[in-house]
């Protein structure tokens, strides 16, 4: 049996996704697709988020999702505009699973003027849970669950520069981003404490995905130098099914997981001060003061 089959016979058995709506992001491919995938397997009625229109609605169809989104969620706009057609269409939210991301090998901005990795690898997560921060609300023990990284344990904060405007690395920037994921999760806890709503990241593996093949260069042939040690999307998506659907994580909130288990962080994810910065500093960025 696969890994994604044991982790369907193991949740269907006990928690029925029936009736239960999951907002998945970046899931035309990798992970992603796989999580949406078994989720809707398991009976959720699934919206995926991607970039493309045409390849979107090819995956949505493959995989069977109840709808799609467009929106290229680098752009601040453009997760504002898919958080307003979600909540347009759709009258609850249980599952909402921040998995977009990107490591970029080169330096560059959005069309709003943001450093990508920043962009699309925090803010996208911190805008889209507020704009849906409504909605996970009003829907009882809705989740959140968001995509990190092992690699935040080399991240460090540069509140100085945080788009890394001087001496840009694409592993820095990463491993900032993936340390940022972590940080916002907590003061996403501590926030929606006594709201019902929980907030969990998680560690997903060193996935064999087309991640980061995008780039070219250097950085594309180390990721490729590593994929023969890497685990299947099958494998690496098992965390993000596993927070999204079972009751064992039920109320659990302000973890980080690997393996489907609580998993410690680096130092620097547990500084509490630095999180509440981290928000403060992405309000700043998105304007919007919603929790």
């Amino acid at each position: 049996m696969t890994a994604t089959g044991e982790t369907r016979k193991k949740t269907a058995a006990t928690s029925g996704m029936a009736g239960k709506t999951v907002l998945v992001t970046g899931a035309t491919n990798g992970i992603g697709k796989v999580a949406a995938r078994t989720l809707a397997g398991l009976g959720a009625r699934v919206v995926i988020v991607g970039r493309s229109q045409g390849k979107t609605a090819e995956v949505a169809r493959e995989i069977g999702a109840a709808s799609f989104i467009v929106a290229d969620l680098s752009v601040m706009s453009e997760v504002r505009r898919a958080a307003a057609q979600f909540r347009d269409q759709e009258g609850r939210l249980d599952v909402l699973l921040n998995n977009a991301g990107a490591v970029v090998s080169k330096r560059q901005e959005t069309p709003e003027g943001i450093e990508m990795t920043w962009a699309l690898n925090h803010l996208n997560y911190f805008l889209l849970t507020q704009e849906l921060a409504g909605t996970l609300k009003a829907t009882p023990g809705a989740r959140v669950v968001s995509v990190s990284s092992s690699a935040h344990t080399s991240g460090k904060m540069r509140w100085d520069d945080l788009e890394f405007r001087r001496g840009y690395s694409s592993f820095a920037a990463y491993g900032q981003s993936k340390l940022a994921n972590i940080l916002f999760t907590r003061e996403l806890s501590r926030r929606l404490q006594g709201t019902g709503v929980s907030a969990n990241a998680l560690h997903p593996g060193f996935v064999r995905t087309g991640f980061g093949h995008n780039n070219g260069g250097m950085l594309s042939r180390v990721i490729g130098l590593l994929g023969a040690f890497a685990i299947s999307e099958e494998q690496g998506a098992q965390t993000s099914i596993y927070l999204a659907s079972s009751p064992e994580v039920e109320g659990v909130s302000g973890l980080y997981f690997d393996k489907q288990q609580p998993s410690k962080t680096a130092p620097q994810a547990l500084d509490d001060a630095a999180a509440a910065r981290l928000w403060a500093v992405s309000e700043e960025y998105v304007q919007s003061r919603t929790l």
